[in-house]
């Protein structure tokens, strides 16, 4: 894939084996994201969302008008599309077979983050406010749980959902790393540790349980009625610091001549704090600072009998 910033925004899917372009979309304004799976192309504009059948030559199925999306946001699953809405705080669900299309009244302000589960089972949302990750069943769109990153605001950077729909990540410019049990339709929302696998490699802490899950985070305060809910919301299993770098964003910040650039990035440097699941217990985080690095975490079970978040390694990507 590769994006012009000319007057003609484009799209072109490389074929890796042919050595050659196979697909080539041309936009007027400048594409923010684009999303791929077997039969569909999405492509985020700032004001729309794009879909096409993925084949050659590609044919244009839909677009929908959103709310201004500067970050591109939108998932897509073997059976949905989901993007923001017409309306702050709103999800767009589009069927992919059908057409149908559903509203999620997921937030009252505008939307940071959304991502949908391995399974296509769950879709995870947060706002700008950034202290709740709501989760909603794809198949009612009911709401199943609510997970608290913390009580003040802060800028949401990423959700990550593990391959085995165990576990959502979290970060945010709190240069935290958080670590929650995904509550699913299909089961209890925390298993407890003896029914999770974890991994045994030695690595050197960097953060631990200290939020744990619900019945040790504020202990008897949570189960006392009429106490503000903070009290009794689920908090994260574990969390680690992760390197936030000093760099601005990407989405709207300058960039000095003397750092390193990426073509097709508005502001040339990477997204901050991106999180994705190497596998089950693994997780990488990109960040952006000044000598742009990934770090990798490892999700293990102490000798305390609790989850810890364990930094294991990191690498630099980028020249300073």
């Amino acid at each position: 894939m590769q994006t012009s910033l000319s007057l003609i925004a484009k799209v072109i899917i490389w074929d890796d084996a042919k050595q050659m372009a196979v697909i080539t979309l041309e936009f007027r304004t400048q594409v923010i994201k684009v999303r791929l799976s077997r039969s569909r192309i999405i492509v985020a504009l700032q004001n729309s969302i794009h879909t096409f059948a993925f084949s050659s030559p590609p044919e244009k199925l839909s677009v929908f008008e959103t709310v201004d999306n500067p970050l591109g946001l939108c998932c897509l699953s073997s059976k949905i599309i989901a993007f923001p809405g017409r309306v702050l705080g709103q999800v767009k669900v589009v069927e992919s077979d059908t057409g149908n299309v559903s509203i999620v009244p997921a937030h009252g302000s505008a939307l940071r983050a959304m991502e949908i589960s391995p399974d296509g089972e769950v879709l995870a949302t947060a706002s700008e406010t950034g202290t709740l990750i709501r989760i909603w069943a794809t198949s009612t769109w009911t709401k199943v749980g609510e997970l608290r990153r913390g009580v003040d605001h802060a800028k949401i950077y990423s959700i990550g959902i593990s391959p085995d729909n165990a576990y959502l990540a979290v970060t945010s410019d709190k240069s935290t790393l958080h670590i929650f049990d995904l509550p699913h339709p299909h089961g209890p929302s925390n298993e407890g540790t003896n029914s999770r696998s974890y991994s045994s490699r030695g690595s050197t802490p960097v953060g631990s349980g200290n939020d744990e899950a619900l019945d040790n985070k504020w202990g008897v305060l949570g189960k006392i009625p009429l106490l503000p809910r903070v009290f009794s919301d689920t908090y994260s299993i574990a969390s680690a610091h992760f390197e936030l770098g000093d760099d601005p964003q990407s989405t709207f910040g300058a960039v000095s001549a003397t750092m390193t650039q990426i073509p097709g990035i508005p502001g040339g440097r990477p997204v901050k704090g991106v999180v994705g699941w190497l596998d089950k217990h693994t997780i990488l985080v990109i960040g952006a600072g000044r000598d742009g690095r990934w770090e990798k975490f490892v999700l293990t079970l102490g000798d305390d009998g609790k989850r810890h978040c364990v930094r294991n390694g990191w690498k630099r990507y980028l020249g300073g």
